[in-house]
């Protein structure tokens, strides 16, 4: 063929060492097209190659349900955060008397300033703070030098008036006799009868000048009233001593001030609500802190029977015999009083209550959910509040409930108590 022919023709045959005629291999056919090279991969590779697909599939799988299960413990775990939890109570029975306690005070039964009733210097002082006196007791004397001299003036004064007395009464009685004779006239012997008068009238009057100025010398020597405890001293030896008191003399100062505490007053503010049921001659028991475990009986004793309209309280006064003298005036005490009730109340925890601007709520636990409840108190015990109206004794009652607790809001009760 002519193709064949010019192909053989650009290759000469000094190109082939061996002179003979260069093979090429058969030119292929261009009318027929090449079989394509077998490039499929072993069967065994697509083996490997499902396994690692179905791996990576079930890994996939596998991770995206443990990450479901995760969100989904996370969401029941803030859920459970979300709700608060809460301690309730049963509201139970009150007792048909119950006991309410109320801060008093205690005074001394007689509670007295001394001053004097002289002026002068204190010569000597002779009792001193927290000594026992016995009423009649000497506690202090005063120095009164221009008392002393004013005395003397008025009894010399005292004796001339006398004297002249007794003149004017020698004459009185001259003229009358002389008037029986008629040796005088009725004008002389009544003008000798009144100058006698005159002159006794005048004694009188430096008797009675006399005997005030001995009264207030007998005050240079200050007694005790009565039988009780110094408390307090505020003069001593050389001091300037002015008569009167605070009221008369604002200069003027206490010497003493003596207590008596064989029996001590205790006053006691009451609350309107008890009012009516503290009578007087009823007992209180009285306790103190210093006194852990130790009980003081008292007796009602009488009462301002008038509510104060600024605290609202009855002043209730106890009196209470302290013959050891354990009980100091002044000390703070608590007063029980056994307050007698018409009608069975239920009773809650103080804890319980909450101050909302619209009145006293307690709050209570149904389906889940918080409902505030109002509440009246019958009588306030303390640790404990008796409920006139507003609870049941089946209500779950939310001990230390928080002050942003809310009307619907959810929560989750901690503890089961039995009713009582």
């Amino acid at each position: 063929m002519a193709g064949d022919m010019n192909t053989e023709a650009t290759h000469p045959s000094s190109g082939n060492p061996e002179g003979s005629t260069p093979h090429f291999p058969p030119h292929p056919d261009p009318g027929h097209a090449l079989p394509a090279p077998d490039r499929s991969l072993p069967g065994g590779v697509w083996v490997g190659l499902g396994l690692v697909a179905l791996l990576l599939a079930v890994a996939l799988a596998y991770g995206i349900i443990r990450r479901g299960h995760d969100e989904h413990r996370l969401e029941e775990s803030t859920n459970a955060s979300a709700v608060l939890s809460v301690n309730v109570t049963h509201p139970t029975v009150a007792d048909t008397g119950s006991d309410v306690s109320l801060p008093g005070n205690t005074q001394a039964f007689d509670d007295t300033p001394i001053y004097a009733r002289t002026s002068g210097y204190l010569k000597q002082w002779y009792v001193d703070i927290g000594q026992r006196v016995k009423k009649g007791q000497l506690m202090a004397t005063i120095e009164t030098p221009e008392l002393d001299e004013q005395l003397q003036v008025a009894q010399a004064n005292l004796k001339s008036a006398q004297a002249d007395l007794a003149l004017a009464k020698t004459t009185s009685e001259r003229y009358q006799n002389l008037l029986k004779q008629d040796s005088v006239s009725k004008q002389e012997t009544d003008v000798a009868v009144s100058g006698a008068a005159a002159k006794e009238a005048a004694v009188d009057a430096s008797m009675a000048t006399v005997r005030r100025l001995q009264q207030l010398v007998s005050f240079e020597k200050v007694y005790a009233p009565y039988s009780g405890v110094v408390t307090e001293r505020n003069t001593d030896i050389g001091d300037l001593i002015d008569a009167g008191s605070p009221t008369t003399s604002g200069a003027a100062k206490e010497l003493y001030r003596i207590a008596s505490v064989d029996k001590l007053r205790v006053f006691v503010p009451v609350p309107e609500v008890y009012a009516p049921v503290i009578k007087n001659g009823s007992k209180a028991m009285l306790t103190l802190d210093e006194y852990p475990g130790k009980e003081f009986v008292g007796i009602v004793a009488r009462n301002s029977n008038a509510i104060d309209m600024n605290s609202r309280t009855l002043n209730v006064e106890v009196d209470i015999d302290n013959p050891d003298g354990k009980l100091l005036p002044g000390a703070y005490v608590f007063a029980h009083f056994k307050i007698p009730q018409s009608e069975r109340m239920l009773s809650i925890p103080s804890n319980t209550l909450l101050f909302r601007s619209e009145g006293l709520r307690v709050g209570l636990v149904r389906d889940g959910k918080v409902h505030l409840q109002p509440v009246v108190i019958g009588h306030d015990n303390g640790k404990n509040v008796d409920v006139a109206l507003g609870v049941t004794a089946n209500d779950l009652v939310i001990l230390n409930p928080s002050d942003s607790l809310a009307e619907g809001a959810a929560v989750q009760v901690s503890n089961r108590p039995a009713v009582k």
